[in-house]
């Protein structure tokens, strides 16, 4: 099965728009501001497809909604700045450097507000870590390393990503001027470790 739209929308760049220089985000159906990404063409479809029935559907908004429900942890802090803590260890392979992995994730702005959720979709995200294809504190909050131990198949942990670790001093998801992540945001991210990748995600 070919890797879809889903395989690289988190930081591959878009061109620029407006006034606002554009880094790809995963889109995002709960955007405060309406914003369109270039990739969310192919996550509608990727979404469409992924509702293969009405159980899977049922199931992935019951995970969804319980996973917006679930109470804060007491973060630890990496060197670099990002705040990690695990709901649930995990007790299969760690995070591999270089490989495709799916993961299930949620993710808020720091206010607490939803802007994206592969839960929504119906679909775990395959995406490859350490190659810099995804925002740092994703590759370290998931693949570990500078004092973050590395994520297992089946945990679940949530990080904050500082802005620094993020999209910095840019806004980013812009379309048409409009910028889905504002300058300097603080990102938090629900993340479970579904498996490595294997052409049949859950």
């Amino acid at each position: 099965m070919a890797i879809s739209a889903l395989t690289l929308p988190l930081l591959s760049p878009l061109p620029v728009s407006g006034s606002c220089k554009c880094k790809a985000l995963m889109s995002s159906s709960l955007s405060p501001k309406k914003c369109l990404l270039n990739a969310g063409v192919g996550f509608l479809a990727a979404s469409v497809l992924a509702l293969s029935s009405p159980r899977d559907a049922a199931a992935t908004r019951i995970a969804y909604y319980a996973t917006v429900g679930e109470p804060l942890c007491e973060m630890s802090y990496a060197p670099s700045g990002l705040g990690f803590c695990d709901v649930s260890v995990g007790d299969g392979e760690e995070a591999p450097r270089f490989e495709l992995v799916n993961i299930h994730y949620t993710a808020r702005f720091g206010d607490g507000t939803v802007f994206d959720s592969s839960y929504k979709r119906a679909r775990p995200l395959t995406m490859r870590l350490g190659a810099g294809k995804v925002i740092k504190g994703l590759d370290q909050g998931i693949l570990g390393g500078g004092g973050v131990p590395p994520m297992q198949v089946g945990g679940k942990r949530k990080l904050q990503i500082p802005p620094e670790l993020a999209y910095g001093p840019e806004p980013a998801g812009c379309f048409s001027g409009d910028c889905n992540i504002p300058a300097n945001a603080t990102l938090l991210y629900d993340i479970k470790f579904v498996g490595i990748y294997s052409g049949n995600a859950k």
